[in-house]
């Protein structure tokens, strides 16, 4: 497959891949998109023109029909031949039923016989297409280091086996020299987390434990992060230019030991993880990058200095 991924500013070989969790989401309209987008273009097709990588942020909610995983890559190939998707594991794999209330762990996961059949027909569709980057398994910080969360995580990823794996964990316990060198017999990649630290919440490490190393930006906002009285309002936080900036020399790092690397902003409401996306993409390369004109017009201050002119044709 074409990589359209930048190179690593520090020379190594290694692609980075930079992209938005997620593309759905109504607060996007006049701001990432153009009103009335879908009328006249999908939402993939237009984020591929910017970004090289999108993760899905929908399986986890409900698992990816087969005939939608082919539209979103054949879309997304249309315009940008580079492109790839990474992909949230279904929260019945990952998530307490009653999250809201209990803890998440081994004894409270509960998968129905039918999850895994059908997260794998969705996967599979993409994967054909030669669009699949990794699958995500996101795990909260309740889902913390212990003999029964390691079974099961084991368990779990020899269910998952064919894909490349991808793991979030949350909390601190996790992040130890014997956890790593268990990803590392397994090539699975620990996924490298920024986040609100409060308590025991793991703070943003810079891991290679496979030949894709992946990054996840959440956000700093802090008095949200576990009592959001709105979904979104954990997720609305915009990166200054000087947080950003030790997450360039980890990204930087990563790329020089790993074959790929994925980051991904998920700080998504009203369009701030594409913004912060843009932004560590010029960090990296340090050239002037595309973004979406309406998006440039929306935050001047951040984009202006760093993005250059669509191209003709494109909608912006």
């Amino acid at each position: 497959m074409q990589m359209n991924a930048v190179s690593s500013s520090a020379g190594s070989v290694g692609k980075i891949y930079f992209g938005t969790a997620g593309w759905s989401y109504q607060d996007w309209e006049g701001i990432v998109y153009p009103e009335q987008l879908k009328r006249t273009q999908h939402p993939v097709e237009y984020l591929a023109q910017y970004f090289d990588l999108v993760e899905i942020n929908t399986s986890f909610y409900g698992h990816i029909k087969p005939e939608i995983g082919k539209l979103w890559c054949r879309k997304a190939a249309a315009v940008n031949p580079g492109f790839l998707f990474t992909a949230k594991l279904n929260r019945a794999f990952t998530h307490s039923p009653a999250a809201v209330v209990e803890s998440t762990s081994a004894a409270t996961i509960k998968p129905n016989s039918e999850d895994e059949k059908l997260a794998k027909e969705g996967l599979d569709s993409m994967a054909a297409e030669g669009r699949l980057g990794a699958l995500l398994l996101q795990f909260p910080f309740s889902f913390k280091n212990t003999n029964a969360n390691r079974d099961y995580l084991e368990a779990l990823l020899l269910r998952f086996k064919e894909y490349p794996l991808a793991v979030e964990v949350r909390h601190t316990s996790w992040n130890n020299e014997g956890i790593l060198r268990y990803f590392g017999q397994k090539a699975v990649s620990f996924v490298n987390i920024d986040q609100p630290l409060l308590g025991k919440s793991l703070s943003g490490t810079e891991h290679v434990t496979a030949p894709l190393a992946y990054v996840r930006l959440h956000g700093r906002n802090y008095d949200q992060w576990f009592e959001a009285d709105r979904a979104q309002d954990r997720y609305n936080y915009l990166y200054t230019a000087s947080e950003l900036g030790p997450w360039k020399d980890k990204i930087a790092k990563l790329a020089n030991q790993a074959a790929v690397t994925f980051v991904v902003a998920n700080n998504h409401f009203e369009g701030k993880a594409a913004v912060n996306a843009i932004q560590l993409k010029h960090m990296i390369t340090g050239h002037p990058v595309k973004a979406p004109g309406i998006l440039v017009r929306h935050y001047p201050a951040e984009l202006e200095p760093i993005t250059e002119t669509a191209p003709p044709g494109l909608v912006s």
